[in-house]
């Protein structure tokens, strides 16, 4: 038999390499935690690489929340659970009613739809965004949503049938897109792709008025508690053809104004986002002679994370006013011709069983609320985000429940006389309704006849708009 070579002691052997891997691991462990906490160190002062590696952070984390929180259309905030199987016109008083079309956009696509008092479609106009995308430049726009996430934020109608529409991306970040003019028959007249997002006014001269945003990575001086990267949103003036003239940085003027205070009041969870202005709204004539604080031709904001609202004067880029009130959340707000402002308070009802939300007309100045609607228990006004309000010229007041996808006309006595629920459902169950995402009433008279001869008008209105 062949003699074995010399005897090795396996057990011992093996009992040392064991050790070795468990001391190693520790090693590892304790480098990985003084990593960790290194990196930790060197974000929160700000020394390189830490703003670098905070940064990538929350690009991974917003990378993560779309591929979790977006992986599904209806998991985002463009569809919500149905409160009623109603759909369309569902309460029509025509003598009580302001007379016109409504223009809504939906939550379900890049559309939006015309109808009459009674839910008749009379127009629509839809383009997918991979096609406004393809036939222009879209440079600016990467990586953006499928189709199926992205929608019209706001929408306004133009005399000769055509549509301006700010465009978002639900799930992105920055979500907004796009601002684009289509013909009345959805083809593309110019697209601005600003990052364009939330809301558009349109002056009387055809510039048009809206809010861009866009990652800045520099931190105001002053201002430590803001994040040193995040969304700065600039107002933009457009020209009637969709070229930018102006561009102003809002949280930077806010910042070298009176109301600079306003800035410290930012939560926690806002100071990536300090602003958040939701709303543009150019202030006319009528409603200037009676703001001593404000000009025709400034522009109205509504910041939503500082809860306020301002005006900015855009020839000498400064904020001018801003104020607080009895508001949470706040969207749309209007400035009236009697010098008032109306506006959709998202959070005013927060845990009432009229819903979380109302609309409020008050004093700027005073503060004092004259009017308000908050719904009842049975029909309860309820939309934590987005929502909007437009009063209407025979004093009915149109108000837009987003979340619920539902639109609403009452009285001053808070009548309600009109009421629409969006027919845009998803699901096995069509479980699932579209937001609103805005709404107008439209003036037959505004329209050109050449737009208006192409309207499936009911009797009723084709009346209306026989009296021009």
């Amino acid at each position: 038999m062949p003699q074995d070579g010399p005897r090795r002691d396996v057990t011992e052997e093996s009992g040392g390499s064991a050790l070795d891997r468990l001391f190693f691991g520790a090693f590892l462990v304790a480098l990985l935690a003084l990593a960790f906490v290194a990196g930790g160190v060197v974000s929160l002062a700000q020394v390189f690489p830490g703003p670098q590696i905070a940064r990538a952070y929350e690009g991974g984390r917003a990378l993560y929340a779309q591929l979790t929180h977006y992986a599904e259309v209806t998991d985002g905030d463009l569809w919500f659970p149905a409160r009623t199987p109603e759909r369309g016109v569902t309460l029509h008083d025509p003598e009580r009613t302001m007379p016109g079309a409504t223009l809504y956009a939906s939550g379900e696509a890049t559309v939006a739809r015309l109808i009459s008092g009674e839910g008749e479609v009379l127009h629509e106009w839809h383009r997918p965004f991979s096609e406004i995308l393809a036939e222009s430049d879209g440079e600016g726009i990467a990586a953006p949503r499928p189709d199926d996430f992205v929608y019209f934020r706001n929408v306004r109608l133009l005399p000769d049938g055509d549509l301006l529409a700010v465009i978002e991306g639900n799930g992105d970040t920055p979500y907004g897109y796009s601002l684009v003019r289509l013909d009345r028959d959805s083809e593309l007249v110019w697209a601005y792709h600003g990052r364009a997002h939330h809301d558009l006014d349109v002056a009387p001269d055809g510039r048009v008025y809206t809010v861009t945003h866009a990652p800045v990575t520099h931190r105001l001086q002053g201002f430590g508690n803001l994040a040193e990267a995040w969304l700065e949103d600039y107002l933009v003036v457009l020209s009637p053809e969709g070229e930018e003239e102006l561009k102003l940085p809002l949280t930077e003027l806010v910042a070298d104004s009176p109301y600079r205070h306003l800035l410290h009041t930012v939560s926690s969870y806002s100071v990536g986002d300090p602003l958040h202005t939701n709303t543009v709204n150019l202030i006319g004539p009528e409603a200037a002679a009676r703001m001593p604080f404000a000009e025709a031709g400034q522009v109205m904001l509504s910041f939503r994370e500082l809860n306020a609202i301002g005006v900015v004067d855009p020839e000498r880029g400064e904020l001018v006013w801003a104020a607080r009130g009895p508001w949470i959340g706040q969207h749309d707000p209007d400035p009236l011709p009697n010098g008032n402002i109306l506006l959709f308070d998202n959070y005013g009802h927060y845990d009432l069983p009229e819903g979380i939300s109302r609309v409020i007309e008050f004093d700027p100045l005073s503060k004092e609320i004259v009017w308000r609607y908050a719904g009842t228990a049975e029909r309860p006004l309820d939309s934590a985000i987005r929502a909007e309000q437009q009063r209407l010229a025979n004093g009915n007041t149109l108000i837009v429940e987003s979340n619920a996808g539902r639109i609403l006309e009452v009285t001053p006595e808070g009548e309600l006389v009109w009421e629409f629920h969006n027919p845009a459902r998803r699901g096995e169950a069509e479980e699932h309704v579209a937001i609103v995402a805005s709404a107008r009433r439209v003036d037959l008279e505004t329209l050109e006849p050449a737009f208006l001869a192409r309207l499936p008008l009911p009797p009723q209105m084709a009346k209306e708009a026989s009296f021009r």
